[in-house]
């Protein structure tokens, strides 16, 4: 089955808060990598609508898609931090299983990363299982670096999940 390029970047917009919160309970349902697992976040349509609408015209947040057909197969999204670390914004991706491999989480990483130069960050930093290997290529081929080891970030089942935290820095213009 041929993926690769099949699917389309967008930005999300509060129409999107629906799909956006079912697409949640997908993922979350299929990797113990997310924070949330197949209840998705306690969120209601409304809430993400809202928060949806904050990001429309924001060079502080922002959320993209990645769309197949319609169907959303993937997201991004990165976050300003505030007062004395408004240089600074975590990022955060997501893709559902079948389609990982299919260059959607690089398209989906470089949305973010021209959204972040184009708006002045210059710094992205994001958590990740110390035992994803696949996510933490993916963020080193963008150049982020392991700053540190966080131990037992997650507890699933009794069990202590480790996380690296990884930084991008920015060249400032």
């Amino acid at each position: 089955m041929e993926k690769k390029n099949a699917f389309t970047i967008t930005r999300a917009r509060p129409e999107d808060a629906a799909a956006l919160l079912d697409y949640l309970k997908i993922v979350g349902g299929e990797t113990d990598n997310l924070s949330f697992g197949a209840e998705g976040v306690p969120l209601a349509p409304e809430e993400e609508q809202a928060y949806l609408r904050t990001q429309v015209d924001s060079p502080d947040h922002v959320q993209y898609l990645a769309r197949v057909d319609g169907e959303l197969i993937g997201t991004a999204s990165l976050n300003r931090k505030p007062g004395r670390m408004r240089h600074r914004g975590v990022f955060g991706i997501s893709l559902k299983r079948a389609w990982w491999g299919c260059g959607a989480a690089s398209a989906l990483t470089e949305a973010v990363l021209a959204f972040a130069r184009e708006n002045g960050f210059a710094q992205l930093d994001i958590e990740v299982r110390s035992d994803n290997v696949r996510a933490i290529r993916l963020y080193e081929k963008f150049g982020f670096r392991k700053l540190c080891t966080f131990p037992a970030f997650f507890r699933i089942g009794g069990q202590d999940i480790d996380f690296d935290v990884m930084l991008l820095q920015l060249p400032q213009i």
